[in-house]
């Protein structure tokens, strides 16, 4: 084990929700939220840009870009919006969002308010894949959707994807659907919810058109805070933030009032200005990266050797829970779907109107209610949340590996999962 779980932990986070963060970083929190509460006005009009400045040159560095192509917003939900909702859409009504069956379901919905509110300028273009699938076959049915979408006369604006997907919880080929992105002339939108801490990112080889990852799922930084990049080039399409900040610039044409900016002249793009005071909330947690990242360094030895033992104890963790509930891990023949620390095992229950002597079984109609009633078990009776999602006519689990982590913690899920099953598929209803 890379860290342990006490006394340098507040809570642990197993499922990969919503991430977890050690004392150190608490503490170093509410040294800001101290400093801010002694002095509001000094705290946010001077010191918190400064500060902020110097938590994005940290992320910056982490992710091999300049520090001017980065910014934070509060979660990957709220990056992926301000991208959709600042692109202007061709008025002829030919311009398409390509994405994956998996997308983020807060994304997706998106997709669709997207199309609703520009009166169907632009619509959703929904590429469905069946797992397990190889790398190859994934690329080419995006290929294929490109292709698709141009012979319909249509023009696929932009795309979205996943570095790894949320439910089910695999790895994507998203270096090489950026690579196709930039040879089609697409604008790449990467929504790598899960990725900074949890796999290796390099944006100045990777060069996406929008990417936007958040950093307390697992770079131990406190809820919620996310960077999102937005390269040179491509800023000018970005005018505002989600809401709009005292520094968005209007066009001349539309606008004849002048009003007050209480921030003063800015001293930085455009860009960054936009999202550097976007209302009073408390931001403290964006200033706690520089920390984050030190004590990754300096306690857990670094980022290779965080995302060596959290891959390798995701793989073997799942073969432990697989041969507990005798079912098995989902995976292609090259093994890159689980080129994370993400595992997705089988659970032993089969969809089944009919009961099956010696076999658990749940009716499928019921599959929702099924589903939400074992993950609520398994927070009021074991104490802990496991991610069970139902996918292709089967239940799952996805289990995530952690610094604070180890095998045992996996037998116990193991064992906690099958109690779980067993109780599902003696119960009449789940109301």
């Amino acid at each position: 084990m890379v860290c342990t779980i006490t006394p340098l932990w507040l809570t642990s986070d197993c499922s990969g929700s919503f991430g977890a963060f050690p004392r150190t970083i608490r503490d170093k929190q509410r040294q800001y939220l101290d400093q801010c509460e002694s002095a509001p006005d000094p705290f946010i009009r001077y010191t918190y840009p400064k500060l902020l400045d110097e938590s994005r040159e940290a992320v910056a560095k982490l992710l091999n870009t300049p520090v001017d192509t980065v910014v934070y917003v509060p979660n990957a939900s709220v990056g992926v919006n301000t991208v959709l909702r600042n692109l202007v859409w061709d008025k002829d009504g030919k311009d398409e969002i390509l994405y994956f069956s998996t997308i983020y379901g807060a994304c997706g919905k998106t997709v669709e308010y997207i199309s609703e509110v520009s009166g169907d300028l632009v619509k959703g273009r929904e590429i469905k894949l069946s797992y397990p699938i190889e790398d190859s076959d994934l690329v080419s049915l995006f290929r294929q959707a490109i292709r698709s979408s141009r012979a319909a006369r249509k023009f696929p604006r932009v795309a979205i994807f996943d570095t790894i997907s949320s439910m089910p919880g695999f790895r994507v080929p998203f270096e090489t659907l950026t690579a196709i992105c930039r040879e089609e002339g697409i604008l790449s939108l990467i929504d790598a919810a899960h990725s900074i801490g949890h796999i290796h990112i390099d944006l100045s080889t990777l060069d996406p058109d929008f990417y936007v990852s958040n950093l307390h799922k697992w770079l131990f930084v406190p809820r919620g805070c996310a960077v999102f990049y937005v390269p040179i080039r491509n800023q000018h399409l970005m005018r505002s933030s989600l809401p709009t900040s005292h520094y968005f610039t209007p066009r001349p044409s539309t606008s004849s009032t002048s009003f007050s900016n209480p921030f003063g002249p800015p001293t930085k793009s455009e860009f960054l200005m936009n999202f550097e005071f976007v209302g009073t909330i408390d931001n403290t947690n964006y200033l706690t990266v520089p920390e984050a990242i030190k004590w990754r360094e300096g306690v857990c030895g670094g980022e290779d050797a965080i995302i060596e033992y959290t891959t390798n104890l995701a793989r073997e963790g799942g073969k432990v829970v697989a041969d507990i509930l005798e079912t098995y891990v989902a995976d292609n023949s090259t093994h890159t779907m689980t080129d994370c620390s993400f595992v997705n095992v089988a659970l032993p229950l089969i969809p089944s109107v009919e009961k099956i002597p010696g076999v658990w079984t749940v009716d499928p109609e019921f599959w929702l209610e099924a589903t939400l009633w074992m993950q609520r078990i398994g927070v009021d009776d074991y104490k802990s949340f496991i991610a069970i999602y139902y996918f292709q006519d089967q239940w799952w689990a996805r289990l995530s590996g952690q610094v604070y982590l180890d095998l045992s913690d996996f037998e116990w899920a193991g064992r906690t999962l099958k109690k779980i099953c067993e109780r599902a598929a003696a119960k009449e209803n789940f109301s």
